[in-house]
């Protein structure tokens, strides 16, 4: 098995190899997949070593020590987080040669095809249709809030392929090229006054049956795989002390001793502890990834990373006064990554009121929470057996 000290020697032959200096940062990435160096918890030539997960902070260090560059997580992070995941576990092995390595070096930018206007928060209910014909299928329907559409140049799709069998069994998994035929992207305004959702119509889309994830009819596990990694890539990332939206208030806090009053340094103690103490439980949360796959804990982590990101976000404007209410830019701009940290308050403020909704609501979050971690009864469900075509909508 492969240790810490081997992965070290590896590490330290593939920088002799390619020094960060020296080699095109293209060249670089796709060199650190081919040696296996990319996420050594995956699968020989798919970027890994089978070894260990925990032993990817081993590489990180020795890489990060020689200046190497990464791979722009937060611009790829639905690729990394949601879809490199699932198919690894669901994806056939042309799949993953196929899709693995480019998504990882950052060639291509995925988004997800989940939510629907109708279905959002119950998304068992999506009406997203595909139809198959012969080696492809034809998928028809719209999809809404998705992040990062318009820079995207893969989806991870959900369609309903049988509408006559209960909702949770007639649905397929799919790998959608956004650039093909059919496929449009609309931005939607935020409060912020940005537009890094977009809004997705499909019309006649063609997705090749090679593009399917898992069996047919066998989408929502599959989905599952997804929702879950989803849920620990939001709430559960890798942060200091005093990262995340806490460091800006503390700062401040430091700084501006005019501002201080005693009611706001109570809230900002009890806030500051909730957030060292979410930080550590995602330590915890990630040492447990490292016997398997993310369970429903990371629902809980994504839930208390919503609500501490509100509280602590009002509490800043508050601190701050007239000062808060101050917003730098109305304009529709279009990102690709959210910047939380190279904003001002009243940005983090708006942002912020999105963080219960994507990725779960913290509605169903708590419902899962309830179900799976705590084993309390689950609510009454008028329609586990019905058809999805003789569903109310």
């Amino acid at each position: 098995m492969t240790d810490a000290a081997e992965l070290r020697s590896r590490a330290q032959e593939f920088l002799a190899a390619h020094p960060p200096a020296t080699t095109e940062r293209a060249a670089f990435l796709k060199a650190r997949f081919d040696a296996g160096l990319a996420w050594v918890h995956y699968p020989e030539g798919l970027g890994g070593l089978g070894a260990p997960r925990s032993l990817q902070a081993v590489v990180d260090a020795e890489l990060e020590a020689a200046g190497a560059p990464d791979n722009e997580p937060r611009r790829i992070g639905i690729g990394l987080g949601m879809a490199a995941p699932t198919i690894l576990r669901f994806g056939t092995e042309e799949q993953k040669r196929a899709f693995l390595r480019p998504l990882w070096v950052g060639d291509e930018v995925w988004c997800q095809l989940f939510s629907e206007p109708g279905a959002g928060s119950d998304l068992a209910a999506l009406g997203t249709r595909a139809v198959r014909d012969a080696d492809t299928w034809v998928v028809n329907g719209q999809k809404v809030w998705t992040s990062g559409a318009h820079a995207a140049r893969w989806a991870i799709l959900i369609a309903r392929t049988d509408p006559d069998v209960p909702k949770h069994r007639g649905i397929t998994y799919f790998v959608c090229d956004m650039t093909d035929p059919g496929v449009e992207v609309r931005p939607l305004r935020q409060i912020t006054g940005e537009a890094e959702f977009n809004e997705v119509f499909l019309t006649d889309v063609r997705i090749p049956d090679a593009h399917r994830l898992g069996e047919i009819g066998d989408g929502w596990k599959v989905a599952q795989t997804t929702l879950m990694n989803e849920r620990v890539s939001i709430g559960g990332a890798r942060i200091p002390r005093e990262g995340g939206l806490i460091g800006p208030v503390a700062e401040a806090w430091r700084e501006r001793p005019e501002l201080r009053t005693h009611d706001l340094h109570q809230r900002l103690l009890k806030l500051w502890v909730e957030a060292e103490v979410a930080r550590l439980t995602g330590e915890r949360l990630r040492q447990q990834l490292v016997a398997g796959h993310p369970g429903p804990e990371g629902s809980g982590m994504k839930l208390g990373f919503a609500r501490l990101n509100q509280e602590i976000s009002g509490l800043e404007l508050e601190l701050l006064g007239q000062e808060g209410l101050l917003y730098e830019d109305w304009t529709m701009r279009r990102p690709a990554t959210v910047d939380f940290a190279g904003r001002d308050a009243g940005y983090r403020y708006l942002r912020a009121k999105g963080n219960s909704i994507e990725g779960g609501t913290s509605e169903v979050l708590l419902n899962i929470v309830a179900e799976r971690v705590l084993g309390l009864p689950s609510e009454p469900r008028t329609d586990k057996d019905v058809a999805w075509k003789d569903l109310a909508r």
